[in-house]
């Protein structure tokens, strides 16, 4: 807000209501949940920001824009921000994330998702595909200390081919052959004592 607005918006607190007044210092001390989840983002992201465009760690902070601090690297003058280059950039309705990221643990399907939230289906459908994929990409590079590993077998699954190389199977059909074969896929699953994951 420019500061000749601002000394307008100030002028104009002498005519609120008491009501109107103790109303306004709630909605002041209070947190919306947009401001839970940006400060979540860029509690996570500031320890590793770097620019996506140089990869230069020398940045300043230059604004905020739709609720996130802004930043312009040094080197190359770029601007950028803690979701830049990240699966949920451009996403809108950020109040919304955390309950949606609640949906998703709780195996809502896409419609019930976007019911509850009260957003379109569509918009959820987009969501579940970023915030996946935004998962995949947090693994770690190496286990420490012991680690377990386990393999697990599920039957290969050719959904969305166009020319399937067997007949088509019934949702959790079953092999044609006893115990291990080609129509199933290993899938390992190492974890450290940490908690830290990998699959291959």
């Amino acid at each position: 807000m420019q500061h000749a607005k601002w000394i307008r918006f100030i002028a104009q607190f002498s005519q609120l209501s008491r009501r109107q007044r103790q109303a306004g210092i709630a909605r002041l001390r209070g947190n919306t949940p947009q401001d839970a989840t940006v400060a979540l983002l860029e509690s996570v992201a500031q320890p590793h920001l770097v620019c996506p465009a140089c990869h230069s760690s020398h940045a300043h902070r230059h604004g905020h824009a739709h609720g996130l601090q802004r930043y312009r690297c040094v080197p190359c003058g770029r601007t950028f921000n803690a979701l830049t280059g990240t699966p949920l950039a451009r996403l809108r309705h950020k109040s919304l994330w955390l309950a949606y990221a609640d949906c998703l643990l709780a195996s809502a399907s896409v419609r019930q998702a976007a019911r509850q939230l009260g957003v379109h289906r569509n918009t959820a459908f987009r969501w579940r595909h970023r915030f996946l994929t935004l998962a995949r990409t947090d693994r770690p590079l190496c286990l420490h200390g012991i680690a377990e590993a386990d393999e697990l077998y599920l039957l290969e699954s050719e959904k969305g081919s166009r020319h399937l190389t067997r007949p088509a199977r019934r949702r959790g059909g079953h092999a044609r052959q006893r115990g291990i074969s080609s129509e199933q896929v290993c899938i390992l699953v190492a974890r450290d004592r940490t908690g830290q994951t990998l699959d291959f």
